[in-house]
Order: C-alpha cells, then structure tokens, then sequence
C-alpha cells in the first residue's frame, strides 16, 4: 500500500472516529435535556378544576347533532351523555380556567426553547367508570403524566408530551382523559422532491358506491328501503331502524356551511394550511365534511351558501368539495 493509500484509510478512520464522537456527544446531550423534562413527570397541570356548567341536556343534543348520534340512551328523562363527551364538560373556552398550574406552561416554554417550537395533538385515550347525567357538577384534576425521550418522526424531531385529567362528577370519579401533544422541530424539507400525493381515501365494501359515484361525478347518498331515511356517511345498516337494504340518491349538490374550522396546521406533504374545513348540511338534509373553495379561508361563515365541485387534485384522485361566494 503507497503513503497515499494509507492517507486516505487514516483520514476516513479520523472522520468516522469523529461522527461517532459527534452522535455520541449528542445523545449525551438529548439525554440531558430529557432528564430536565423528566422532572415535570408528576407534577400538576391542573387542581381542583371545575366545569363552566353542569352536564346539561342542551349540550348533550348540539354533540348528538353534530355527531349525528340518533342513540335513545341520550334523550329522554333518564338521558346520560354520550361517553365521549368526557373531556367537553372540563373546557375552559376562549377565558380558559383560572386553576391551571404554572408547571405545564413552563415544560413548553423549556421545549420551545430547545427548538422545539412546533404542536401537534397526537392521540387522545379515555377511559368511563360511570355514566355522566344532567345536572352532575363536574370538577377535575390534571397532571404531566410522561414526556418521552426525543423521538424523531415524518413532521421532525421532538418530545411527546401526555397529560392525565380525572374528571368527577358530584365528587365521583367519572372517567380518566389522556391528552398527548408532540412538540418538535419541523424536518428540513427535501430540495428537489417532487411533490407529496394527497393521502389516498380507504375504499371497502361499505363505501366503494360512494366512490364509484365521485368518478362519475355524481354526490350519491345512501337511502333505507325500509324507512327510507337517508345516511351519510356510507354504512352497513341504517342507523334508525337497522335494516341492511338500501338504494341511493343524487344529492343536488346545494348546501350551507353548518360548521368550520380553520386549519392552521404546520406544514405537511401535500397540504397547504391555512385552508377551511367545513361540516356542510345538503340540500337533503345529511351532513357531510369537506374543503371549502372559492373564498378565502378567513370568510367563510355559518350559513355560507356553497355549491358541490369536483377538484382534481393529483392525476389519480378526484375529490367532491364545496364551492362557496362572497356575493
């Protein structure tokens, strides 16, 4: 081997002993930092909370609404409330509540000060230990259950953050709420990638008529033949009277914007937020979620006249959503 030959093993061995301490000294470091994020672990995000109101029937009918939830268990003089609205009687509102702890804001502004400056909510887990009825006074107590080690994913590299909130009812426990966030560093975007293809929709057997109906542009509702209640989205069976026959309808395409939020999400492959997201009631009276165009996202209103399109969004999928106007 010539002395140039073994200058160039000497210098790559002394490059690859220098990653390795590089990533060494890093992990040191990551590890460092989760140790002081660790310390929250335990510590209160929340004491002796109260709920704005009492679980309450006319709450309990906006949700079943929205959700389009005909169960009879949520009506009637011995109604409860659908478990999922667990975490909805612990909101604070735009006021926020007055008793939440100083710990939970300071493990964000540590991480925010580490870089990781971007959220996003991950999942969240519940569970019921009795039902909830109206006119139960609701109280809770929150905690900074864990914060994970640095953890890197498609959005970047961060920490996940998970609370636990035990709420009661009447002094009671009725239920235990897992909220988890992440907070991270947004990923470097790839230079000269081509661009990300819209998630593609799960189509099976319940729902490939809807789609059929998409490519040839047409809305298609399902209707029962039994008692010919129409449904949306696609199921198995009618939710009001159980029966698995149906035909469909062509929806006329008019509607108004029931519901919206904006989505101000960070920036991800093949979406470009701010955009508006609506719940729009048909014409015929279901209601069904999809994008709003045609006006920009900060004007679009309850009651938002706007008109079934379809819009190509990449040569393999084609999607119905709702044109709206400013006039």
């Amino acid at each position: 081997m010539t002395a140039d030959a073994d200058a160039d093993v000497h210098d790559v061995d002394t490059q690859a002993d220098a990653a390795t301490a590089e990533a060494e000294a890093g992990a040191e470091d990551a590890a460092r930092f989760h140790a002081l994020l660790a310390a929250f672990e335990g510590r209160t995000a929340a004491t002796g909370g109260r709920g704005k109101d009492a679980v309450n029937e006319p709450m309990i009918r906006h949700w079943c609404e929205a959700m389009g939830d005909a169960n009879p268990a949520y009506t009637g003089p011995d109604a409860i409330a659908p478990p999922t609205m667990l975490q909805a009687w612990t909101m604070g509102g735009l006021s926020g509540h007055a008793d939440r702890s100083s710990a939970y804001d300071e493990l964000l502004t540590l991480l925010d000060g580490a870089g990781f400056t971007s959220v996003v909510a991950t999942d969240c887990e519940q569970e019921y230990h009795r039902p909830l009825r109206p006119g139960a006074a609701i109280s809770f107590d929150a905690v900074i259950e864990t914060v994970s080690p640095r953890k890197t994913t498609k959005l970047g590299t961060g920490h996940f953050v998970t609370t636990r909130m035990d709420v009661r009812a009447d002094g009671e426990l009725a239920g235990t709420h897992r909220f988890r966030i992440l907070k991270y560093a947004p990923a470097a975007r790839p230079v000269g990638r081509p661009p990300a293809q819209r998630p593609r929709p799960v189509i099976n057997r319940d729902n490939q008529g809807f789609w059929d109906g998409v490519r040839d542009h047409k809305l298609l509702i399902q209707r029962c033949t039994s008692c010919a209640a129409l449904r949306f989205p696609w199921l198995p069976g009618c939710n009001a009277c159980a029966s698995p026959d149906w035909d469909t309808v062509e929806a006329s395409g008019a509607g108004t914007v029931f519901s919206y939020v904006v989505m101000h999400h960070p920036p991800f492959p093949a979406f470009d937020p701010p955009y508006a997201v609506a719940l729009v009631e048909l014409a015929e009276g279901v209601r069904m979620v999809s994008n709003i165009t045609g006006v920009p996202y900060d004007k679009v209103r309850i009651g938002l006249p706007v008109q079934l399109e379809f819009l190509r969004v990449d040569d393999g999928l084609e999607l119905p959503v709702f044109r709206g106007s400013e006039g």
